[in-house]
């Protein structure tokens, strides 16, 4: 394996983890950017409001996105697995 193979791979990973994290963080930190904004325009100051919705638009995203995740998730070991003789070789 050469120094370029290895960084190509460790790049490939971060990518598919990039990805992977994206749906659900993206939902939460929207939400949460809602919930502030709600918070700050009532004057609410409590910290507990912000956990129900985030915890709800997690669900709903991994649920939505859950076949896309999947199906990129074994697309990339399925590629790891295929070509594992030619990576250690």
């Amino acid at each position: 394996m050469t120094p370029e193979f290895v960084t190509e791979m460790i790049q490939r990973t971060i990518e598919v983890a990039i990805l992977l994290a994206a749906p659900v963080l993206l939902a939460s930190l929207a939400i949460g950017l809602v919930v502030s904004l709600f918070q700050a325009v009532t004057q609410i100051n409590e910290a507990t409001l912000t956990f129900l919705p985030k915890i709800l638009a997690a669900g709903l995203a991994l649920a939505f996105f859950l076949p896309w995740m999947v199906s990129l998730l074994t697309g990339f070991a399925s590629r790891i697995l295929i070509n594992l003789p030619e990576y250690i070789g």
